[in-house]
């Protein structure tokens, strides 16, 4: 069962891109911004990193392999200790615009600036402190 009872320090922030090179990329703006970061490369080892601890947000591709990010994000939203953790959508593929991007809370197009990934992290989180 995750840790969800207890206060960190800093903000945990679940990164998951399969592109090696945007995953370094946004790891480093994000931990510049004073977060920690939890990287991984697909879907299946996002969920594995969720089982261990719940981020406080999470930036997710959509186009991944073994399991894209529409199926966790799915998986997130039907998991009640999951549910409401920020999912910050983020694509490059014109094919996922077909699905209701309405359902996340925030929707990035690459390419994505570092200053707006980490603007859009921290507005994140104070949505998500607000509503306690």
């Amino acid at each position: 069962m995750p840790n969800a009872g207890l206060k960190r320090e800093h903000t945990v922030i679940l990164l998951v891109e399969d592109d090696e090179q945007t995953r370094e990329f946004y790891r480093h703006a994000i931990k510049a911004a004073g977060h920690e970061v939890a990287a991984v490369e697909d879907g299946l080892a996002a969920l594995r990193r969720i089982d261990i601890e719940l981020p406080d947000v999470i930036v997710l591709d959509l186009v991944l392999p073994r399991l894209g990010g529409i199926d966790v994000f799915q998986e997130l939203r039907a998991n009640p200790a999951t549910r409401k953790i920020p999912v910050i959508a983020v694509t490059g593929s014109d094919r996922v615009l077909s699905v209701d991007t309405a359902e996340f809370h925030y929707f990035l197009r690459k390419p994505v600036s570092p200053e707006l990934l980490v603007a859009t992290i921290d507005q994140a989180l104070k949505r998500s402190q607000a509503a306690g």
